[in-house]
């Protein structure tokens, strides 16, 4: 006669809840692979981009540096150059295929907008460093607010490459190295303010 084995209640419902929390462990310790773009492009109307520069080992510049002697500044290493490479990409990967690209005159800035493939890179003053004049902050970022507040909400993409004192100075946040600002223009000083963008 064949013997019935039932097993009782409780202990089914023991195994199931330990088989739930090894399941649970499971997927937890399963690492998740951050996107490093958003999975949509953005509305590109009226889309400021403000960059920092990329890497360039150092800080501020040697004494004497001159804006018409790349020899005589601090400039973007092998690994920034790669960097502003991949911005581009980034950016072209968020619907950005062609901007209005402006600059400071520093040569790490230059090189960098020109690294990002965007389009033909003007220089602007109101983008160039005072972290050697410190008195100068005040009328640059005056000049870079009264810019934004010109340009029309429904323009094409603009893309500020420019260095950490001005992004700080403008929007109180301390930029990494390749790190950028994404703004909206809306008419005033003051642009929305829609995500920070990293690459490595």
């Amino acid at each position: 006669m064949p013997v019935s084995m039932s097993i009782p209640r409780r202990t089914l419902m023991a195994l199931a809840a330990a088989l739930l929390a090894v399941l649970a462990a499971t997927v937890l310790a399963t690492p998740v692979l951050a996107a490093t773009v958003p999975a949509t492009t953005l509305e590109t109307a009226g889309l400021v981009v403000l960059l920092r520069h990329a890497e360039a080992p150092g800080t501020g510049d040697p004494p004497g540096f001159r804006l018409d002697d790349c020899a005589t500044q601090r400039t973007l290493s092998d690994d920034g150059r790669a960097q502003a490479g991949r911005i581009g990409e980034q950016l072209r990967q968020l619907g950005i295929g062609k901007a209005s690209v402006l600059s400071s005159q520093w040569c790490r800035c230059l090189e960098t907008a020109r690294l990002l493939d965007l389009g033909p890179v003007k220089e602007m003053s109101a983008l160039n460093s005072f972290i050697g004049n410190p008195a100068e902050e005040k009328d640059k970022t005056t000049e870079l607010r009264q810019f934004l507040a010109d340009l029309p909400r429904d323009g094409q993409p603009v893309v500020l490459v420019t260095h950490q004192v001005n992004i700080t100075a403008l929007t109180g946040i301390f930029p990494a190295s390749g790190e950028a600002i994404l703004l909206r223009a809306n008419g005033t000083p003051n642009p929305d303010r829609i995500d920070r963008l990293q690459t490595r």
